[in-house]
């Protein structure tokens, strides 16, 4: 069983990188390799890693867990501390968050939309402090900053994964380190989120996938690029500290709750909340430890106010919060004075739930859609509706909305981790064709007509539809609890709801994102991505690569074949020095052309989805251009 290594905070690692010389630079990826699997766990908590006979590199972590200081990594060779064997098993150990994690639900990215998670303070110790005010301009100190990230960044995307080793990734971390000093910590998050993904596509890690990696990129060089231009969008600079003021007096009804797991070792839960007034609030526990922590905090004690409920049962029932703090997210912190009260529960079509089933998802969706790209609540919102189980078609449940021309939607695994029960509950689902179900989940923003569903009920008043257990107060969620054959109508009722419904093949369900020839800008941004600059204009050499993208122009997508043509004539440019030899192109015009290509084709998707989930009177989705 190979050693747990304790998180690397990336300043630490940026200079153990930095201070080697460029010969031992060469050879720090091969002897990052295979550290991990050398190194041994020691009783005072220490991890050690054995170089031969005579270097012994010793990794002591702080009191939280963490390598936060370059004296906690020491290497008993005589180059120390600039030596190969030290920065060779800082390498190896995970990077550290500056703090810990955005409560971020589990299949968010990363997350885990795989997805990757924003540091952040944990809201369960937060105190209410002033709302930051918009910063005028941006320093010098902070231009600077965001200066120095975007040449890393263009030399990262450059090099991409084959060539973006260890030596790439420690200029990012120095250049985000420089930016969280400067004030910008979205950019410097940005940033850790790039070398982490880098890191798991050099590894080959089953959760990678190349697509958030160029997502990752794009938002990194955004950011950087906006940022050293001056401007001074208080969303673009981030806050490092959510702001947490006085809520006065609440009261909210549970709506769910969903396992919360990083990829950088966090694990827990939150718990969504509904106000009468239709606001939405949640409460998280999020803490080192991981899948088993994300499974055992579905059930631990709500940490807010002396209230005497478990996440299971505040799900499931209420509060009277006297004196809250809340965050500009909605998330409801724990800090001096906030007194709450247990409150009974209530059924989805029974308390004050009831309205978000009642409008339809295409229009929930056009609203999130509406805001901004980077908005977290189009990220993070929920939404509402009653379906009609269709059956499964690949990966996903196919399920039709019960309002009228509405297109099949997808269903998808909040989270696929195959330890959570998400996936095996949408299979069981999948299996009764013609079930009546209602369900509330988060809209995947990314995928067409796609929804994550996070808790399940009964319609109220349908006949073939889930028959859960009278304490469960008419909700399943799906991260916790597993459906099993009892809470499902006999089979005989089921072989005569299939016959009713006349279960619609996968070919039905037109996907406009997947049939769009917009596929070949994305196919030549991810080859940037993961061979760099050199494998794009491989690519686009010869009339073959040109000829590509004329679909792209009968589609009437001028643009985005424009911006493809641009960037392969970018990434093929070689200029040449004052006597006629070739000279390496700066990176600099490369990044904006792939930039630009990325940032079009991100809003041409995010119009095709939101497409998706209008249907024609017909019932179809709407084709793609």
């Amino acid at each position: 069983m190979s050693t747990e290594l304790p998180p690397v905070a990336p300043e630490v690692l940026a200079e153990a990188v930095e201070s080697l010389t460029a010969r031992l630079r060469k050879k720090l990826d091969d002897a990052t390799a295979g550290c991990a699997a050398a190194a041994t766990a020691e009783a005072d908590g220490s991890v050690t890693f054995r170089f031969g006979e005579d270097a012994v590199v010793t990794l002591r972590p702080g009191p939280a867990g963490t390598v936060t200081e370059a004296g906690q990594a020491t290497c008993t060779c005589l180059l120390a501390p600039r030596c190969l064997h030290r920065a060779a098993a800082l390498g190896a150990a995970p990077l550290a968050d500056t703090a810990p994690p955005e409560p971020e639900p589990a299949g968010a990215a990363g997350t885990e939309r795989t997805t990757a998670v924003e540091p952040a303070e944990s809201a369960a110790s937060e105190e209410p402090v002033e709302s930051a005010e918009s910063v005028p301009a941006l320093t010098a100190a902070q231009v600077g900053a965001a200066t120095a990230l975007w040449h890393a960044a263009a030399e990262a995307l450059a090099a991409g994964v084959t060539a973006g080793g260890a030596v790439v990734q420690a200029e990012l971390l120095r250049a985000a380190h420089t930016a969280r000093l400067a004030g910008l910590p979205r950019a410097e998050a940005a940033a850790l989120r790039v070398v982490r993904g880098l890191r798991a596509a050099r590894e080959r890690r089953t959760a990678h996938r190349l697509g958030d990696l160029t997502g990752s990129f794009r938002e990194l060089l955004y950011t950087a690029g906006v940022l050293a231009s001056g401007t001074a969008d208080p969303a673009l600079t981030g806050t490092s500290r959510r702001a947490y003021t006085q809520g006065g007096s609440l009261q909210v009804q549970g709506l769910c709750r969903e396992p919360v797991l990083s990829a950088t070792g966090y694990g827990g839960v939150v718990t969504h909340l509904l106000a009468p007034d239709g606001s939405r609030y949640s409460i998280s526990d999020v803490r080192p430890g991981g899948l088993a922590r994300a499974r055992g905090a579905g059930r631990a004690s709500v940490a807010l106010g002396g209230a005497t409920l478990d996440h299971a049962g505040l799900a499931r029932g209420g509060l009277r919060i006297v004196g809250a703090t809340v965050s500009p997210e909605g998330r409801l912190g724990a800090g001096r004075g906030v007194k709450a009260t247990p409150l009974p529960g209530a059924a989805w079509s029974d308390g004050l739930a009831a309205p978000l089933f009642a409008r339809p998802a295409a229009e929930a969706v056009a609203a999130l859609l509406a805001t901004p790209a980077e908005a977290a609540e189009a990220e993070t919102a929920l939404i509402g509706c009653d379906v009609t189980v269709v059956g499964a078609a690949g990966d996903h449940l196919l399920v039709r909305e019960a309002v009228s021309h509405a297109p099949l939607l997808r269903l998808l695994p909040a989270h696929p981790h195959p330890e959570l029960p998400h996936t095996e509950n949408l299979r069981r689902i999948a299996s009764y064709p013609g079930l009546r179900l209602r369900v509330l989940g988060r809209p995947d923003l990314d995928r067409a007509a796609t929804l994550r569903p996070v808790a399940v009920g009964p319609v109220p008043g349908a006949q073939y539809t889930l028959r859960l257990p009278g304490e469960w107060l008419g909700r399943a969620d799906l991260g916790y609890e597993r459906l099993q054959g009892e809470h499902f109508p006999p089979p005989d009722a089921a072989a005569a709801a299939a016959g009713e419904a006349g279960p619609v093949p996968a070919a039905d369900a037109p996907d406009p994102l997947a049939d769009a020839p917009l596929w070949r800008v994305r196919r030549l941004l991810e080859t940037g991505v993961a061979g760099g600059r050199r494998a794009v204009a491989e690519a686009a050499r010869g009339t073959a690569a040109q000829a590509a993208y004329g679909p792209l122009r009968r589609a009437g997508l001028t643009a985005a074949a424009d911006l493809a043509t641009a960037l392969a004539a970018e990434a093929d440019r070689r200029p040449r020095d004052a006597f006629g030899r070739l000279a390496d192109p700066s990176p600099d015009g490369y990044a904006w052309a792939w930039l630009a290509a990325a940032t079009h084709l991100a809003a041409a998707e995010r119009s095709l989805v939101a497409a998706s989930w209008t249907a024609t009177p017909d019932g179809a989705t709407p084709a793609a251009p």
